[in-house]
């Protein structure tokens, strides 16, 4: 497990993590107040009054939830959501419980604060005030040895992904895969004592919540995450029996639920995540078969997505697979070589998934749940996608088809060049009637895109404004030698051939670590290596 906390903090919380009686001392100290101390970046204001707006308001603002949020992370009953929201506008209130506020109000300020647009709109405000109102709560709401702290602690992580000036999610979900260990939700109870199927159904959906957010986050951050899978023994909920311990997903998914189908992905990329990242940097003798592997599985997975979801869900969906081909096929330290096919295939998913991007945060960002993790998947992406134009320029931008390479008998194929997408794809009009360098007109679209990108994040989350600035610094280069190849063509002009670069392994911090302006972004990079491990110890956090 990673330690996110200093020694002395982390001994208080392992001794009362399962404590019921951790309450207010004479030092005021609880465990509410540990956490918020460990994980809030600046303070809070006190809320203003009245706190609650009209009830038409807040039935919008749940049901946004509802429909964007809760879909994805079902950590509490949507029953009791309702049973509070009409209890507390009805004045029913005396039986409404400090962890029942905290719910609502959570819920009200997640709902409130995904539909933001700019920082400091009456969307974001209206969140912050929601969140204020809620920590007026904490203390009992977050009380340890209780399945409602876990659930408590998911709120405040979903809405620290959407406010990072305030919390940080990273040490957040760090707090709540603590609590999930030390209750042992980690683990489906014997048979023999799992009477109630309802609350062995809930117990299992807070674990997966926690699991999920936990991958996404670490992964997005490029850490270790909290426990390893093979600590793990959970079946999905609902849809397994309690005895059988779930696969990566083999055989795709089989409900159109979109928790479950979120669960299965982050199982996928926990496995190949901790294989390539997570575990002793030996190389690995041939590294292939277990890629092309990991990206079958995926792939089956993306091609069984029932037509019946949301358009806005089946679109984060496809964008998180593509990100998950390229982390998985990027060089790492145990698979640090890479054929001319996988250049082809990180160049094709990255462009696919920063188009896809742009056309998402000019959307508004809020037809799915897109957080400022997003944000830095973006960076990371737009890295890739440089790292490998600088490494193959000419293989790629010369459209020369370029041969898989044979797989042994009974082992996975490699996963196919995606159907090209993106609008200069289905407009040749720049291209002079020379398609054969229609991955130049390609590659420079995206590129000059993904700053406006990164400018809609930034216009909503003030920490990814140097995530633009960093990517204008890094790519200048390659966009003007892209303009003026475009323009060689042009005028008919032989183009210059570049030779290609030395595929060499960089170890890069991460965006995420780079959240104040003092901070430097990497001035130049090849490959972008991800090592989970180096870059938590790099910064002092293990």
């Amino acid at each position: 497990m990673s330690t996110r906390l200093s020694p002395t903090l982390a001994y208080c919380i392992s001794v009362d993590a399962t404590s019921r009686d951790f309450e207010p001392s004479a030092s005021n100290i609880t465990f509410a107040r540990l956490v918020l101390a460990a994980t809030t970046n600046d303070r809070v204001p006190q809320p203003t009054h009245p706190v609650l707006p009209p009830r038409p308001v807040a039935n919008a603002i749940v049901q946004h939830f509802m429909s964007n949020v809760y879909q994805l992370f079902t950590c509490f009953s949507d029953t009791a959501l309702f049973t509070i929201l009409h209890d507390v506008y009805e004045q029913h209130e005396s039986s409404v419980k400090d962890s029942a506020y905290w719910l609502l109000y959570m819920v009200l300020a997640i709902g409130s604060t995904a539909q933001s647009q700019s920082i400091n709109d009456e969307h974001y405000r209206r969140g912050v005030n929601f969140v204020a109102k809620a920590l007026t709560y904490a203390d009992r709401a977050l009380a340890p040895g209780y399945l409602t702290q876990i659930q408590s602690l998911l709120l405040l992580t979903l809405y620290a992904m959407l406010d990072p000036a305030h919390f940080d999610s990273w040490h957040l979900i760090g707090f709540t895969a603590r609590a999930v260990l030390d209750l042992g939700l980690h683990q489906d109870p014997p048979v023999s004592s799992a009477s109630d199927k309802s609350l062995l159904d809930m117990r299992r959906k807070v674990f997966y919540c926690t699991y999920a957010l936990d991958r996404a986050i670490s992964m997005a951050h490029a850490r270790s995450f909290s426990f390893t899978d093979d600590s793990v023994n959970v079946a999905f909920p609902t849809t397994q029996s309690p005895s059988q311990k779930p696969s990566t997903m083999a055989n795709g998914p089989q409900s159109a639920n979109p928790s479950l189908l979120l669960f299965q992905l982050r199982r996928a990329q926990s496995f190949w995540y901790q294989e390539l990242y997570q575990s002793e940097p030996t190389p690995l003798a041939n590294p292939l078969p277990f890629l092309w592997q990991m990206c079958l599985e995926m792939r089956e997975w993306g091609q069984s997505l029932p037509e019946s979801l949301p358009v806005g869900t089946r679109r984060m969906f496809e964008q998180e697979l593509w990100y998950s081909y390229v982390y998985c096929i990027a060089p790492s330290a145990r698979a640090p070589h890479i054929t001319d096919y996988g250049r082809t295939l990180i160049f094709e998913y990255s462009l696919a998934y920063l188009n896809s991007m742009y056309e998402t945060a000019h959307g508004g960002l809020n037809c799915a749940f897109y957080t400022y993790q997003d944000a830095l998947k973006v960076y990371f992406m737009a890295n890739q996608f440089i790292a490998v134009l600088r490494d193959a320029e000419e293989m790629l931008l010369s459209d020369s088809q370029v041969p898989p390479p044979l797989s042994a008998p009974g082992t996975a194929p490699p996963p196919p060049i995606p159907l090209r997408s993106g609008p200069t794809a289905m407009d040749n009009s720049s291209n002079n009637g020379n398609n054969n360098n229609n991955n130049v007109d390609r590659s420079l679209w995206c590129l000059e895109h993904i700053s406006q990108t990164l400018d809609l994040y930034g216009a909503r989350w003030g920490d990814a404004t140097m995530l633009r600035l960093g990517f204008e610094r890094i790519s200048g280069e390659t966009i003007q030698r892209l303009r003026s190849r475009r323009q060689m063509r042009n005028v008919g002009l032989p183009q210059p051939q570049r030779p290609p670069l030395q595929t060499v392994l960089h170890t890069v911090s991460p965006p995420a670590v780079m959240k104040r302006e003092d901070q430097q972004l990497p001035s130049d990079i090849r490959w972008p290596a991800i090592d989970a491990s180096q870059t938590a110890q790099d910064d002092g956090l293990c």
